[in-house]
């Protein structure tokens, strides 16, 4: 508890950023445990909406606007690509439908809220979950390291590479974390296009819905739908940016916060990988879970190279 603690009091300071925060968290975790599994999986989860709305305050809603269209019609696409290729994996690696559908679903819209959301309208059995989490989380903690050296690596502009982000990373904590060290402007294009693809967990999960009262056996049917409602607060919030010189003012100070605050979410999502969790994904299912990462980021970086400036 006291080193748990001590880590979470350095995420709050200068010296921490959010993929030391996230090495942090998963090193405790698989070294020590996390004593507080609960409480960490709640506080993180609405501490990530929080801060996204902070986000908003720092955003003019004409650049959020214009963001998530530019993205729309290429997350569109990379969207019906992750499925249906995920599809014909499942059969050449041979794994469950289920869990082959949550690899798909957080890989292609956003990641952990994604399975999540798809996982409770189809009921998914917690085994399927737990491997479809640990997969995403693992890609999605690699992503955050890695895109930024990418991005510098292959001269992407801030454009260039908060687009890629917003596509071709799961977790919206790892997109704002990632875009976040690379600059102002990639932060504000991968907050939106990120948000712009979330809103896709809606018609995917009613499209799960509809397709297990299909084909549901007795007594089964499907739960309840999960929606993202935080974006609609993002959006509000980005409003009152936009037409009140005031909130303008405080911007640099909420921005500020939701950084901190994204630096101790990414730590408190560290903390929830386990060795269990590790040990539940096999070859298969990572192997599915790399294949699409693979397939998204490097064709959404050739669209993004030849279209974005």
């Amino acid at each position: 508890m006291a080193i748990f603690l001590g880590l979470l009091a350095l995420c709050l300071t200068p010296w921490a950023s959010p993929p030391i925060a996230l090495v942090l968290g998963v090193t405790l975790a698989l070294a020590l445990g996390n004593p507080f599994p609960e409480l960490s999986r709640t506080l993180s989860k609405y501490l990530l909406q929080g801060c996204v709305v902070l986000l908003g305050f720092g955003m003019n809603l004409g650049v959020v606007l214009k963001a998530g269209a530019g993205g729309a019609a290429l997350a569109a696409g990379s969207i019906a690509l992750t499925f249906a290729l995920g599809y014909w994996l499942k059969g050449r690696l041979k794994i469950s439908g289920t869990t082959s559908a949550l690899i798909s679903a957080g890989t292609a819209i956003c990641g952990g809220s994604a399975i999540a959301a798809v996982g409770s309208v189809i009921g998914a059995e917690e085994g399927a979950m737990t491997v479809a989490m640990g997969t995403v989380f693992v890609l999605n903690a690699v992503a955050l390291l890695v895109f930024p050296l990418l991005g510098h690596a292959l001269g992407l502009s801030q454009t260039q590479f908060g687009t890629w982000a917003g596509i071709a990373i799961h977790d919206i904590s790892s997109v704002v974390g990632a875009a976040s060290q690379y600059g102002l402007t990639a932060l504000q294009t991968a907050t939106a296009v990120k948000l712009s693809r979330a809103l896709w967990i809606v018609p995917i999960s009613l499209a799960a819905a509809v397709m297990l009262r299909r084909t549901a056996g007795p007594g089964q049917a499907p739960g309840r739908l999960q929606i993202p409602w935080f974006i609609g607060f993002f959006l509000l919030a980005s409003v009152a940016r936009t037409l009140f010189p005031g909130v303008s003012a405080l911007a640099p100070a909420l921005s500020h916060l939701a950084t901190v605050g994204l630096t101790v979410t990414l730590f408190l999502i560290g903390t929830g990988l386990t060795r269990e969790m590790l040990k539940a994904v096999g070859w298969q299912p990572l192997a599915q879970g790399v294949i699409l990462w693979l397939t998204i980021s490097g064709g959404s970086l050739g669209v993004i190279l030849r279209t974005v400036r």
